[in-house]
């Protein structure tokens, strides 16, 4: 009930009255249409790899490409990240990485364990383009570890020049032939403490060797891995025995050998230490150090390298699978 007024009407009802009788609102003006650049970046963004704020839910509800975008968003590190968020990170990291390169492989020609020994030697300080530019002249004139060892080193040395350091690496390579030969009878031992014994070999080379060569799990922590773990604070150690151990902690065994394919062949395609290529990595939502490099889709996609940049890979005889994926082989040394 409306309240009395002195002359008994009803004050609530005249206050309603002139409410009804006022003058209308007017209605809020229309929003204006999105620019047409708005849309253009809004798709560009529902497609590329997702940026560091969310996408608006509308626009994610759009496509298949947003909602996979928005929920990745989910799994940015907190900077506080508990062990076992770390753990799922970190596989999941390895898990994309396997979608990305599928056919990854030892970068490395080699034909038996001898070869992958010794190619792995000689990539020290150096790329697998260049040692696979020079190994086939090596092993057509020295093919086992017993040729090798009675080799005359100016002549090895001259055959290894192009690799650098060629003087200590035919020494290493001269040295561990003598050691298979007098030691392992010709043959690469397939045992850890075995292979570290050998002049110029140390766990990286051997995991390499047992990886790859013997089916047996290692983690290959070259200038590569070490740049990729720490960037993705997997770990923040420096010493590589120490790297080894703590990404190893985070992976089952069985992981360790393709784990290490993934990372390395990431860094050499994208994500580079100079300038790494963010804005066309697969991994960017889940990576702490996204924004280091560049950004911008477009320029991002100018830096990528080897199959990912559209050009040749490191291997002379690259794998079948690789060559399928579109992977295009190396050129022999001296090709112009």
């Amino acid at each position: 009930m409306g309240e009395q007024g002195p002359d008994g009407s009803n004050k609530k009802r005249k206050t309603d009255e002139r409410v009804a009788h006022a003058a209308p609102v007017t209605p809020a003006a229309p929003v204006a249409p999105v620019a047409k650049t708005a849309r253009q970046t809004a798709k560009t963004a529902a497609k590329k790899i997702a940026p560091k704020k969310t996408a608006p839910k509308k626009t994610a509800a759009k496509g298949t490409a947003a909602k996979k975008t928005a929920a990745k968003e989910t799994a940015k590190p907190a900077a506080n990240e508990s062990r076992t968020a770390l753990v799922r990170r970190a596989r999941r990291i390895n898990r994309e990485l396997a979608e990305v390169y599928p056919y990854a492989h030892p970068e490395l020609d080699f034909d038996n364990p001898f070869q992958l020994l010794v190619a792995t030697v000689l990539s020290a300080q150096t790329t697998d383009l260049r040692v696979n530019q020079t190994t086939p002249a090596l092993f057509s004139k020295y093919p086992t570890p017993e040729d090798l060892a009675a080799a005359n080193p100016e002549e090895v040395e001259e055959i290894l020049r192009p690799c650098g350091f060629f003087r200590a690496k035919t020494r290493s390579v001269i040295g561990l032939s003598k050691a298979l030969t007098e030691d392992f009878g010709g043959q690469v031992p397939g045992r850890l403490e075995d292979l570290v014994k050998l002049p110029g070999v140390g766990r990286k080379t051997a995991f390499v060797v047992l990886g790859n060569a013997f089916g047996r799990p290692g983690i290959t922590v070259d200038t590569h891995f070490q740049r990729l773990v720490r960037r993705w604070q997997w770990t923040a150690e420096t010493d590589p025995d120490k790297i080894e151990a703590a990404v190893g902690a985070l992976f089952p065994k069985s992981d360790w050998t393709d784990l290490s394919h993934h990372v390395i062949w990431h860094g050499r395609r994208i994500c580079h230490a100079r300038k790494p290529a963010c804005g066309a990595c697969p991994i960017a939502p889940l990576c702490p150090a996204y924004g280091e490099g560049e950004t911008d889709p477009e320029k991002a996609a100018k830096l990528l390298k080897y199959e990912k940049g559209g050009f040749p890979g490191q291997r002379l005889k690259p794998p079948q699978a690789y060559l399928d994926a579109g992977g295009k082989p190396a050129p022999p040394l001296g090709a112009g």
